[in-house]
């Protein structure tokens, strides 16, 4: 009783303690299931269940909504009051935010096998918990006398908007109209992903780099994080309104803005310091990604018939080369700092990053490539797999410091 209770006690210390971990756990079930989803599709295993709904959707789902967030909720909880200078996110909010949302990924694994309603409910506790965490959020932007809250009350937008995300695909299931499916992918990636990850990067790469670069000039001009987040949500527009062909005009420009901050933050420079690096090289598929979606974009404006000869390359390049490799740098960096330990990547760390780069190749050539195209199956296996295997060990590694005390000591 005491040794769980300490544990309890050591999760509930700080905001990213639990969230971090349910969002380690749901990692690596997330990638379990989509991996033997993809066997079975490509034959390598004999799975008889029927989903009760599509697997591509709910794969969609389950990373957009039901992984990424964790590590956000975390890591925003922790940062987003410090930003302004405000009150912190009390106990009660980050543990019912992390409680309703482990409720509802729970359920919605267990309707995927036992019904629709199952995963209505479960999504219905998600957006409980997101709502708790919306609530705690605004309540620190609006009641703190900070002159600065530009990166706030982005972020607290976004989190809006990933809300409205969840919701839509409540009302998709509920209705059947496409209409709201649609909306609820475009605004995960569009309206809330990107512009989340867009003020994390602007605010905290620079300011990383920084702390640990000799004669650093930090470079964060306002007007070009505006742009960009005008280019995401242009994007998302373009394709609520079935113009993918259009795309390419803030596509392009997105493309430019990163690749230059890629530039001035100093890219290159980063690699003399590992864990700062992690973060570069994150952000830096950005400006890769949206040039793939640019191409992609002029092609169908080339061709009526709209082929997609890149695939799902830019979206890949996108989800798994900047969101979960920034998403798992940052979490590193928080989990280091916040346990006492110190602010070093270990070698066999920053080898399951690199790992993490090569299942984002791997998953994007087979697209890119077509002399790669005929054996796409084995290549989506084998970047799966790397994810999977590279993930897990990551969150042994980290998921035991949550439920234990600072190393020096102190608390949180």
């Amino acid at each position: 009783m005491n040794q769980s209770l300490s544990i309890w006690n050591h999760l509930a210390a700080a905001p990213h303690r639990g969230l971090f971990l349910v969002g380690a756990v749901q990692g690596v079930f997330t990638l379990l299931w989509w991996l033997l989803v993809l066997l079975g599709r490509y034959g390598f295993l004999q799975i008889s269940t029927e989903w009760a709904i599509a697997p591509s959707w709910a794969h969609a789902y389950l990373m957009v909504y039901g992984f990424f967030p964790f590590f956000i909720f975390g890591f925003l909880f922790t940062t987003f009051p410090n930003w302004m200078n405000g009150e912190k996110i009390k106990p009660s909010q980050y543990l019912a935010t992390c409680i309703f949302l482990l409720i509802g990924v729970i359920l919605f694994y267990s309707g995927l096998f036992l019904g629709i309603s199952f995963v209505l409910i479960g999504i219905g506790a998600m957006l409980i918990g997101w709502g708790v965490a919306i609530v705690a959020l605004l309540t620190v932007l609006f009641q703190t006398k900070a002159q600065d809250k530009r990166h706030a009350s982005v972020a607290s937008i976004a989190f809006i908007f990933g809300w409205l995300g969840i919701a839509s695909y409540f009302l998709w299931l509920l209705t059947n109209d496409v209409i709201y499916l649609n909306f609820a992918r475009q605004a995960g990636i569009w309206f809330f992903l990107l512009p989340i990850l867009l003020v994390v990067s602007h605010r905290m790469i620079p300011f990383f780099s920084s702390r640990v670069l000799e004669n650093y000039v930090m470079v964060r001009p306002y007007w070009i994080l505006w742009v960009m987040l005008a280019c995401s949500s242009g994007h998302g527009l373009l394709l609520l309104f079935n113009q993918p062909e259009l795309t390419w005009v803030v596509d392009f420009v997105l493309a430019s803005c990163a690749f230059y901050l890629s530039i001035v933050w100093g890219f290159k420079r980063s690699f003399s310091v590992s864990l700062l690096a992690v973060l570069h090289i994150s952000f830096a598929w950005l400006s890769i990604a949206m040039f793939l979606f640019a191409l992609q974009s002029l092609m169908f404006w080339f061709d009526n018939e709209r082929v997609m000869l890149l695939g799902l390359a830019p979206i890949h390049a996108l989800v798994i080369g900047y969101f979960s490799s920034m998403v798992l740098g940052m979490a590193s960096r928080v989990t280091l700092g916040h346990s006492g330990r110190p602010l070093v990547l270990d070698s066999f760390t920053w080898l399951l990053f690199l790992g993490f780069q090569w299942a984002t190749f791997s998953r994007i050539l087979p697209d890119m490539i077509p002399n790669l195209s005929e054996q796409h199956s084995y290549w989506y296996l084998v970047a799966g797999s790397i994810w999977l295997v590279c993930f897990t060990v990551w969150a042994f590694r980290f998921a035991p410091i949550y439920w234990r005390a600072r190393s020096d000591g102190k608390p949180g």
